[in-house]
């Protein structure tokens, strides 16, 4: 079932538009209330990066700071939240106070006259990472077939075209076709992954000659060589398979909350 299938056609056209704008953003759904509530289970909205509310209604100004602080933690770290905005007292009976995180729910203070209770559930929406591919060797080939299967952007492009840019991941598949120049132009990227593939004793004559042209030995040590885990692969959709795993464990050690999510 897609988001058009499940949200109102204004929920499901902004949602559209940010994402074909690579903007992140979260849905939130109001799942139970207690007491008196401007809204009811099963409100919806859509939230920009920023905690602006462009679409749908999750009650007064009772909840917006809450939604907009679990907002911001949702797509900064990836992981869904959930909150529970209640009245002091009833906090207090509970043994809670506003910002209190326990058992996956973080609670927060309703000083609104209504004394109502809501629980809302966050949803973070994040652009894929994109993965640039540098060469056209059966491996590179085979890794761009496999990348969008575990939720990442591909990008085919040649070495010139990623001067001056600064690149989430890269691998290095040219296989002898420019391997200096395009180690080089990934290094001066500042990728924060980058992966060569070819043998260590290939890559240890180019850290050689890397070294000359002034690139530091730390960054030099950062690249993955052989690229991928070692999982003994032999074929080229054999090592693509590894950079992927490789890939996978790189994204997630980067996001400390428990990885991204998305709908």
């Amino acid at each position: 079932m897609t988001p058009a299938e499940i949200l109102s056609s204004d929920l499901a056209d902004a949602a559209q538009d940010l994402r074909a704008r690579d903007e992140p953003f979260a849905f939130a759904t109001i799942v139970r209330t207690a007491g008196t509530t401007a809204a009811k289970p099963g409100a919806k909205a859509l939230i920009q990066a920023d905690g602006t509310i462009v679409q749908g209604f999750l009650g007064g100004g009772c909840t917006r700071g809450a939604v907009k602080r679990a907002t911001l933690l949702a797509i900064e770290t990836g992981a869904p939240q959930l909150i529970s905005i209640a009245p002091e007292d009833l906090l207090f009976a509970m043994g809670v106070s506003a910002g209190t995180e326990a058992d996956g729910v973080t609670y927060a203070r309703n000083g609104c006259p209504s004394r109502g209770t809501v629980d809302i559930f966050i949803e973070p929406c994040l652009p894929m990472p994109e993965l640039t591919v540098l060469g056209a060797s059966p491996v590179a080939e085979a890794l761009a077939r496999l990348a969008p299967q575990f939720h990442w952007a591909v990008a085919r492009e040649l070495q010139e075209q990623i001067k001056g840019r600064r690149l989430r991941a890269t691998v290095i598949a040219t296989q002898g076709q420019g391997d200096l120049d395009a180690l080089k132009s990934a290094l001066e990227a500042e990728a924060a992954y980058i992966a060569f593939v070819g043998s260590a004793k290939k890559f240890a004559a180019l850290s050689a000659k890397l070294e000359q042209a002034g690139i530091t030995p730390e960054a030099i040590g950062m690249v993955s060589a052989p690229a991928g885990l070692n999982i003994g692969a032999v074929t080229p959709e054999e090592i693509a398979l590894s950079i992927m795993a490789e890939l996978t464990q790189f994204r997630r050690q980067s996001l400390p909350r428990g990885g991204d999510a998305r709908d």
